[in-house]
């Protein structure tokens, strides 16, 4: 499914009253979703998507980063086909909160979370405070990224890779894709419109399809080592 911009105003009714196409679809398909912006050398998912900013770090639960690591390290490796990935997760306040003096839930929520996943095996490093992550290039570093909120990780994001970018439903059994940008009312009849977006959500949904169907196939009848 390729999905094309929206305007989350506009489209709330009776029958539509989601945020986004990220939890609508959560809402009508199987699996729990991750928004997850993407090009081919970054991937950013979303802990906590559109929800307001008083309300991230009550929603930010050991539990939750649980499961948005879980869903990330496995598309890591159905959908794109990295069989070990390094997961990176941010921090949620300024400098990852100076071990407390600008916030506590980074060392009392985050850290000893990643802790836990860490010893199931899984490569999950963090957590790190997102403007040295990103001037610094440590991104390069990862598989997958992980931000707290909406725009800690959107607006690195689109400041990198901006037209290029990739929206992608990770965790649910269909597969989503749209592009990195929203509607453009200002340009609409302009002829300014950039499809360069358009085409890598539809070239990436197709890949991820295969990469997908190819997981599958390679693991429907694994050996079993006694």
């Amino acid at each position: 499914m390729l999905t094309a911009p929206i305007n989350k105003e506009n489209i709330q009714s009776e029958n539509f009253n989601f945020p986004g196409h990220t939890e609508y679809l959560e809402a009508g398909l199987e699996g729990k979703s991750l928004m997850i912006l993407m090009t081919d050398q970054l991937r950013i998912g979303l802990i906590t998507g559109h929800i307001p900013i008083a309300k991230i770090a009550a929603t930010l639960t050991p539990e939750l980063i649980t499961e948005k690591v879980e869903t990330m390290y496995t598309s890591l490796i159905e959908d794109f086909g990295i069989n070990k990935p390094r997961i990176a997760v941010l921090g949620l306040n300024p400098h990852c909160g100076d071990n407390g003096v600008i916030g506590k839930e980074d060392d009392d929520i985050i850290r000893p979370t990643i802790q836990q996943i860490k010893e199931t095996g899984k490569l999950v490093f963090g957590p790190y405070a997102a403007d040295g992550f990103f001037g610094s290039e440590t991104y390069k570093q990862f598989d997958g990224v992980l931000a707290t909120y909406h725009d800690q990780g959107l607006a690195p994001f689109k400041a990198l890779s901006f037209g290029n970018g990739v929206n992608f439903t990770a965790g649910l059994h269909k597969i989503r894709t749209s592009p990195d940008h929203g509607t453009g009312y200002d340009i609409a009849g302009k002829n300014q419109a950039n499809p360069s977006s358009f085409k890598e959500a539809l070239f990436t949904a197709i890949k991820i399809f295969k990469t997908r169907k190819e997981y599958k196939e390679l693991t429907k009848n694994p050996l079993l080592v006694k």
